[in-house]
Order: structure tokens, then C-alpha cells, then sequence
């Protein structure tokens, strides 16, 4: 059985909007401000090397399919990314054409909980703002991997907005990479 990972890069005051500028929010772009370092670029590797697959919502998926599908690297993490298996949340969204790509748009707490029950792996949900708050409601995130990066915006959508009820978090490792960045990983406490 497979786990649900919310991972996300995110502000101090807790903004995971736009890290990478390609949005058009007027204060995006900051995680790139910054460097990861090597242990910051091989947190992200592992993780994406050890994922089943990936957990997107429209927009999100929509934004990946545009920019991933022309890229390469020399550690693999694009080809990793064109080739596994991506389920995408939308009642709008049709026709998925980047590859191994799945439309989930009917019964989806029972679909998540079906993708998690037969994934020998990871499931990564990375932006995807709607989605993760959504499924962080629903109690399907196993798992948080923040990325807390040493700015404050002021403004911006958040990983937790509002939410109806207050909810425990054990933290389960942590560590400072790069230019002062925290990883922070987290799941839900027990209750």
C-alpha cells in the first residue's frame, strides 16, 4: 500500500502559490530565489525516484503537461516525471495528452483511496492548491513534505486556508538544506 505525499514548496507565512514564476501572480517566482544545494536537489530526486505517481489537479497538471514533456536531465528526474503513471481531479478536462495521464472526475475520495491501496509506491501531489486543501479536508493526505523557503509574501494562496477543524501533526523529520531552506515533513497525529 501506497501513501498520499502532499509535497510543496512553501513561504514562511505558509504561500505555496507560483514558487516558479510561470503563473502570473505578481509576487511569484520566489522558491528560485534561493538555492536548494545538493541535499535540497537530492530530497527532490529521491522523492520523485521513489513515487508511483503523481496526483495533480487541472490546473497544475495542465501547467506540468505544457513544460515537462520537452525537458531531460542527466539524473533522470524528467523522464521519471514524463513516464509514470499521472491521475488528474477535473470535471472539465477531457482529453489528458501527456503520457500515462488519467482523468478522475466521478467518486473521487473512493478513487484515492483505491490509487493509494494498490500503489507499491508513493502518490505525489505537487501545487495542485484546490486539490491538496481538498484532500487535507477529506483525510487522505498521508503524508506532508514542505519545503519551507525563507521569504515572506504577504499574499498568496496557502496549503492550509481555512479549514473546519483543527487537525495534529506529528513531525517526523526535519532539516535545513541550501540557503536556509527547511524541509519539513509531517504526517497526521494520531488521534
Amino acid at each position: 500500500m501506497g501513501k498520499v505525499v502532499v509535497s510543496e514548496f512553501m513561504t514562511v507565512d505558509g504561500v505555496m502559490e507560483d514558487p516558479g514564476g510561470a503563473e502570473q501572480f505578481d509576487r511569484g517566482g520566489w522558491a528560485f530565489k534561493f538555492e536548494r544545494g545538493p541535499e535540497g536537489d537530492k530530497f527532490k530526486l529521491d522523492e520523485v525516484m521513489a513515487a508511483e505517481a503523481l496526483l495533480l489537479g487541472r490546473e497544475t497538471y495542465e501547467g506540468f503537461a505544457q513544460a515537462w514533456p520537452s525537458r531531460t536531465d542527466e539524473v533522470g528526474f524528467a523522464e521519471k516525471m514524463n513516464s509514470m503513471p499521472k491521475y488528474v481531479v477535473s470535471t472539465t478536462l477531457q482529453n489528458p495528452e501527456w503520457d500515462n495521464s488519467t482523468v478522475i472526475s466521478e467518486n473521487v475520495p473512493q478513487q484515492v483511496s483505491e490509487l493509494r491501496d494498490r500503489a507499491g509506491g508513493d502518490v505525489l501531489v505537487y501545487g495542485s492548491a484546490q486539490l491538496s486543501q481538498w484532500l487535507t479536508r477529506k483525510k487522505l493526505v498521508d503524508e506532508y513534505r514542505l519545503m519551507v523557503f525563507p521569504v515572506v509574501l504577504g499574499a498568496g494562496k496557502r496549503l492550509f486556508a481555512d479549514t473546519p477543524e483543527a487537525e495534529a501533526l506529528q513531525l517526523t523529520d526535519s532539516r535545513t538544506v541550501g540557503a536556509g531552506i527547511t524541509v519539513l515533513i509531517y504526517r497526521p497525529a494520531a488521534s
